[in-house]
């Protein structure tokens, strides 16, 4: 079994009897979404805080 699909199958299984497919999509995009963020940052593909505050504060 691949690790994506061993991945959703615990997450899936933390969550409660009455889960929604809302539920469902909404963890499995959170997970995706962090190892994504996890992956960037590793590869130095972040910006510092100061560079986030200078694009939006004006």
């Amino acid at each position: 079994m691949s690790m994506v699909k061993e991945e959703a199958k615990k997450i899936i299984d933390k969550l409660p009897e009455q889960a929604t497919w809302d539920d469902i999509m909404y963890q499995l995009y959170v997970k995706k979404k962090i190892e994504a963020s996890i992956k960037a940052a590793e590869e130095g593909k972040v910006i510092s805080h100061e560079e986030v505050r200078k694009r939006f504060i004006m």
